[in-house]
């Protein structure tokens, strides 16, 4: 049985936004109560493992999303050639599960929250092609590399990403963060091992896919990699 946070308000908020979404994202037949099933999701974000990936980080993709979102319904220039149309539902629903199922000392955490995706949105109410879509976008964020025109890829994978281009504080205290997860991780092998991510972020053609992403987040977000990879390497 995963462990509860205390209620307090970022709980019941996030509680309020999931009942909100599966309003609209269901479709007809069978309604059942949404709310045990967001408590569900929100008590494995609350493990107390989680020290990056925990509500905070849940709460910030959603906002991030939205964000995006509200950019891409309102575009500065042309869309993109071959870009679909936003599912918006979808990619909330990724981003409450796409860290649903987290533990830092396994590797398949992606596709088993996929799974549970997969189990408990036909439950409530969510139709088969957007649950399929929803476990697509979920087991997307192990590469965080979205095909051209995929937005409802890039919008999650940019909302998830767009941490990398906090403050100069806020990125001390995400890489913190992450390095609490892995206190079970020797320092000189950590250091090994999260400069060989930060090296291979920096060596993707861009970090960010939607045009929003690329303008307001991509020069910020390598600065900050570029400092953390020189701090880690001698």
């Amino acid at each position: 049985m995963a462990t509860t946070e205390p209620h307090d308000g970022r709980h019941e908020a996030l509680l309020s936004r999931w009942n909100a979404l599966l309003v609209s994202a269901r479709d007809g037949g069978a309604r059942p109560d949404p709310t045990p099933y967001g408590e569900e999701l929100l008590s494995r974000w609350a493990e107390p493992h989680r020290h990056y990936h925990g509500t905070s980080h849940l709460l910030t993709v959603l906002n991030r999303v939205d964000e995006l979102a509200s950019h891409v319904e309102d575009p500065e220039g042309p869309p993109e050639p071959g870009a679909q149309d936003l599912d918006l539902d979808a990619v909330h629903l990724a981003a409450w599960f796409h860290d649903a199922v987290y533990r830092p000392d396994r590797s398949e955490n992606e596709e088993r929250s996929a799974r549970l995706a997969e189990r408990a949105l036909p439950e409530v109410g969510v139709s088969e092609p957007r649950t399929a879509e929803t476990a697509r976008l979920v087991r997307l964020t192990v590469t965080h590399d979205p095909a051209s025109g995929d937005l409802n890829g890039a919008v999650l994978c940019d909302a998830d990403l767009a941490v990398l281009a906090g403050s100069p504080e806020e990125y001390a205290h995400y890489a913190a963060e992450v390095r609490q997860e892995y206190a079970f991780v020797p320092d000189a092998a950590f250091r090994e091992g999260r400069a060989s991510v930060l090296g291979q972020l920096l060596g993707l053609p861009r970090l960010f896919r939607t045009a929003y992403g690329r303008a307001q987040w991509e020069h910020i977000a390598r600065r900050n990699l570029t400092t953390e990879l020189e701090l880690l390497t001698p």
